[in-house]
């Protein structure tokens, strides 16, 4: 396992309402009952072409030790939580790491910044060990989701 510190996951996971549903149905079903005990925020996004397609992105701060922990926080979730009421089958689930923060608010001119999240220099060869090891998580908590998943 790698021990790169404050790895951010960005997790980006869209569903689609079923007829007759609301987003406030789909968010009492979805809202978190338990944290995960680091920073995190979720973005949750109505599509304006779609207004029935939610978006959700999660961004949340971790180290790889804590990794398969906070995964199993969502399978528990999404278990004792199922959404399946609230959306169609078909979820579309993205993840990865944060690999840079930029800001361009000013006006006029902004120069060229390498990548970096926190002011800290994203090493690009090590992100790439990182997203490896990312994936295969995320398989095995799937994995587990899915075979504890009620019929």
């Amino acid at each position: 396992m790698g021990v790169l510190k404050n790895m951010i996951t960005v997790a980006i996971v869209s569903r689609r309402l079923k007829e007759g549903k609301t987003y406030e149905d789909f968010r009492k079903a979805w809202f978190h009952t338990v944290g995960f005990g680091s920073k995190n925020k979720m973005f949750s996004i109505l599509n304006a072409s779609d207004p029935r397609e939610i978006i959700v992105i999660g961004l949340t701060e971790m180290t790889h030790e804590d990794l398969m922990s906070k995964l199993m926080i969502d399978v528990k979730e999404r278990l004792s939580n199922p959404l399946d009421d609230v959306i169609e089958p078909e979820i579309n689930r993205k993840f990865g790491l944060l690999v840079s923060e930029d800001n361009f608010s000013a006006e006029g001119s902004i120069a060229y910044k390498p990548a970096a999240v926190d002011g800290k220099p994203t090493d690009l060869v090590q992100i790439n060990h990182e997203l490896a090891e990312l994936a295969q998580l995320i398989v095995q908590a799937s994995a587990v989701r899915d075979s504890n998943k009620k019929p």
